[in-house]
């Protein structure tokens, strides 16, 4: 097949490649916009589960992803004086936009695809002869935007976000919650390298507005985070857009959605397709995932259209739970007036629950409440099932049962070491357990 990409980014370029690991037959060239060596951007966040998928699709790139990646492993939350672990145990891959693009962009090239910097397509007409176009040039796609039959609906969410970087390394994933004199800001922060972090700023637009950043120059604007984060950021700078000051700019998140992803020959991926809240880290991902699932379907079928349809059917279905996650997550920031007052353990259980449907409707505390019951349940079980033939062994009697009415009496969650007391009749088994009370309990301690 003939086949034109739109977009150097990491959609285009990996179907690119996987079409080409799975035909060298195929004619493939990327279309980029910007020079080479310019692609924008700061972090880029992987699960483990992605890296798995790349080793599966094409072991030597993912091999050079593993190796290049910034790797954290707990997630934690600084508010009002106090730093809370809200959640860990689990490795999580980062790197550098730019620096993914050129490792992407290498493994490409060396299997034969064609990459044409500083070549802007608005509409598929000015591109030459090909049996397959892909869109992957982003949430404001031209070619998406040229052709109405793609159903395009797009959300403009309410808080004011900026995407900044900063040479202070962050070596975890970090919320820092900041009061200001025109209201709460908060910052999203992770070290994408070895010598740089992203520092993602979102507020609502009324603090936006009091604080004056509707009326400032950029570099205003930074030097004004560089005084209100001046304790996280402990003398650092923060960076615009590669290092360019200029290229710092507030924006809305935008949320596309399309009635189709697929007309004749043109194809949508990644964020053309459809956008996740970057507070779920996923959209990249997602998009790979795209690129991998386009070139598995148009290498399978012989028919193109049934390889498109194929394609966007399997692809919504699979992205429903992150773009639901997505809208929870980006609503609760949105709402946070409704939160902020809790307090801070409360906080951090609730902030990491964002993305439950049952958060919404019901008062804050007493999801806390439910929250916290519904995990000491889940704990008597595991203890049940667990610890019965200790209990038994430790017992006089070898009929003797754990009572289903076994009473459990748990220390406050302050506590990183669970302690539960079992009673049992006359007799009392204390285990100790080394670990949390469980996903969604959150702990006061440093790193």
């Amino acid at each position: 097949m003939k086949i034109a990409c739109i977009g150097g980014g990491p959609a285009g370029l990996y179907f690119a490649l996987s079409m080409k690991m799975r035909d060298p037959r195929h004619d493939i060239t990327v279309f980029e916009r910007s020079k080479a060596g310019s692609s924008f951007g700061w972090g880029i966040t992987f699960e483990p589960r992605l890296l798995q998928k790349l080793y599966r699709n094409d072991p030597e790139s993912a091999r050079a992803i593993e190796q290049a990646a910034f790797v954290w492993h707990e997630q934690f939350i600084n508010i009002r004086g106090e730093r809370i672990l809200y959640d860990g145990g689990r490795d999580m891959y980062n790197f550098n936009r730019p620096d993914m693009a050129r490792l992407l962009t290498a493994r490409a090239r060396h299997l034969g695809v064609r990459i044409e910097y500083g070549h802007e397509v608005l509409s598929a007409s000015q591109l030459p002869e090909a049996d397959l176009i892909l869109a992957a040039d982003g949430a404001n796609s031209r070619i998406r935007q040229a052709n109405p039959n793609f159903g395009t609906d797009i959300r403009v969410g309410r808080d004011k976000y900026i995407w900044l970087g900063t040479d202070k390394i962050f070596d975890t994933f970090t919320f820092h919650f900041v009061q200001s004199s025109g209201g709460w800001l908060w910052a999203a922060t992770y070290g994408v390298g070895s010598n740089l972090s992203t520092f993602v700023v979102q507020t609502s637009p009324e603090t936006w507005t009091t604080l004056g950043f509707d009326t400032m120059q950029p570099s205003d604007s930074l030097a004004l985070l560089e005084e209100l984060f001046k304790d996280q950021l402990e003398g650092h700078r923060l960076m615009g857009q590669v290092g360019e000051v200029g290229n710092a700019r507030w924006l809305n998140f935008r949320t596309v959605s399309n009635q189709r992803w697929h007309d004749g020959k043109v194809v949508l991926a990644g964020d053309s397709a459809h956008t996740t809240h970057f507070s779920i880290g996923q959209g990249t991902g997602l998009a790979i995932e795209d690129a991998i699932a386009l070139a598995d379907n148009v290498h399978r079928c012989d028919d193109l259209e049934l390889a498109l349809e194929s394609y966007e059917q399997q692809r919504r279905a699979e992205i429903r739970p992150a773009q639901s996650k997505a809208r929870l997550s980006g609503q609760w920031f949105e709402n946070l007036s409704r939160y902020i007052a809790l307090e801070p353990h409360q906080f951090a259980v609730l902030l990491h629950a964002r993305c439950s449907p049952l958060l919404p409707p019901l008062p804050p505390r007493l999801f806390y409440q439910l929250q916290r019951a519904s995990q000491e349940v889940v704990i008597v079980r595991k203890l049940r099932k667990r610890h019965r033939p200790v209990v038994k062994r430790a017992l006089p009697s070898a009929r003797c049962q754990l009572p289903e009415r076994a009473a459990v009496r748990a220390p406050s969650t302050r506590s990183s070491r669970l302690l539960c007391e079992l009673d049992v009749g006359q007799h009392a088994v204390v285990v100790g357990l080394g670990h949390s009370y469980g996903a969604g309990h959150a702990h006061r301690g440093g790193p």
